[in-house]
């Protein structure tokens, strides 16, 4: 049992590097296919919605598809949709196409996106401890090694056509090989549970009641709206950080980078150690401690007159914002184990949808204020984010003290890999 759902949670790493690796490649290649399309910045950013659109849509289905026939089913076809549709774009001779392209692509990415996060619910119940934010640091990971893939296949003289469609066909052989590895769907793990309950003389125990249908959609609108308001906020650092030490405090252009590469870090490095923190403190304090840490970090980067102040405050908007998407995910599948699936879809549909619109937001807003002052609404949507972080403690997920779970027989031992 150990074994396999060791098994099952290396999978699960696995598909989360498939699927950073994967867009990570398209938007290192963006540049290119503009080029070879011929299409203005403007047009491209038209395009770009259309593949936002295409997630939300894939999202939405994979969920539903999730719960009706299992994630062990719905991961590896989604990976192989996202593999095989890569190199779509790169394809595309004109913007018609591109369209296309991006539709595709972008609604297998919303598939795996979903999928394998509900897949990632059920391997953390059955650890019966925190290991979601590992899994989301993994895709961090993968969008590292789709940019030294890229760099060396530039390198080599290979053109973006060849480079997607050989990474495309890696990712395709890593989807369907990495498939075994993935837990029963389940409605074969419920009847095992089922079996594994019954009592000596023949009966079985009483089984656990229904979640409260109502009140779970009540927690799932809760944990969308703050998906949203976080998932903004990282999207606006993704455009706008590098453009804030550039715009506002004057830096060269390759001194800006480096802001965004302190959010980036920090957000990794925050996921990697955020799991130990949930299992001794809790989810509720990582969301609300977490989403003040990145209050203060926004703050101290709109505020500041050096770079080096502006750089920490980045950092510490990364670090602060590390945890809180995980525990939001996590306690969306775990509010009701049977819609696992859609209920991590309607949060992280609403949150990806806050992604897209943190930098539209953010530039709409410096026609009236300046850029740094703009960020000032993020550390509103932090500090409203910190103050509902209660809502967690209504939620059965696995581990840390705000769960009020006790350990249960098919927990692994703390240091288990």
């Amino acid at each position: 049992m150990e074994r396999s759902l060791r098994a099952a949670r290396v999978a699960t790493y696995v598909y989360f590097v498939l699927c950073g690796t994967l867009m990570g490649a398209w938007v290192v290649h963006i540049p290119a296919v503009e080029a070879r399309v011929g299409i203005s910045h403007a047009a491209l950013g038209g395009l770009l919605v259309l593949l936002g659109l295409g997630a939300f849509g894939g999202m939405q289905a994979a969920g539903r598809l999730t719960d009706r026939l299992g994630a062990r089913t719905v991961v590896p076809a989604s990976g192989a949709l996202c593999a095989a549709s890569l190199v779509l774009p790169a394809l595309a001779p004109n913007p018609w196409t591109l369209a296309g392209a991006l539709l595709v692509f972008g609604f297998a990415n919303g598939c795996l996106d979903v999928s394998m996060n509900a897949h990632a619910v059920h391997v953390e119940k059955a650890y019966g401890r925190p290991v979601m934010s590992g899994f989301h640091a993994t895709f961090s990971v993968g969008g590292v090694l789709a940019a030294g893939a890229a760099a060396a296949a530039t390198a080599a003289g290979a053109g973006p056509v060849a480079t997607l469609a050989v990474l495309g066909a890696l990712g395709l052989a890593t989807a369907l090989l990495t498939a075994r590895a993935l837990l029963p769907d389940a409605s074969a793990a419920e009847a095992a549970e089922a079996t594994e309950a019954a009592e000596p003389d023949g009966e079985t125990t009483e089984a656990p009641m229904p979640a409260d249908s109502g009140k779970v959609r009540r927690q799932i609108r809760i944990f969308a709206v703050l998906a949203l308001m976080v998932m903004l906020c990282e999207g606006a650092a993704n455009d706008w950080s590098a453009l804030h030490l550039k715009d506002v405090l004057g830096t060269p252009a390759s001194t800006a980078a480096f802001a965004y590469g302190a959010f980036a870090a920090a957000m990794t490095t925050g996921r990697l150690l955020a799991d130990r923190v949930v299992t001794r403190h809790g989810p509720t304090a990582v969301l609300r401690y977490g989403a003040a840490t990145a209050a203060v970090g926004i703050t101290i980067a709109a505020l500041a007159p050096w770079v080096w102040a502006a750089f920490l405050g980045w950092a510490l908007f990364g670090l602060g914002l590390s945890g809180c998407v995980p525990q939001l995910f996590s306690a969306a599948g775990h509010a009701d184990p049977a819609a696992a699936g859609a209920n991590v879809s309607r949060v992280a549909g609403l949150g990806y949808l806050g992604m897209l619109a943190g930098p539209a937001v953010i530039g709409w807003l410096t026609h009236f204020t300046a850029l740094n002052r703009t960020f000032l609404l993020l550390t509103l949507m932090c500090a409203t984010t910190a103050a509902a972080a209660g809502v967690l403690r209504t939620t059965a997920a696995p581990g840390g003290p705000a769960a009020g779970l006790a350990p249960t027989d098919n927990r692994l031992p703390a240091d288990a890999a």
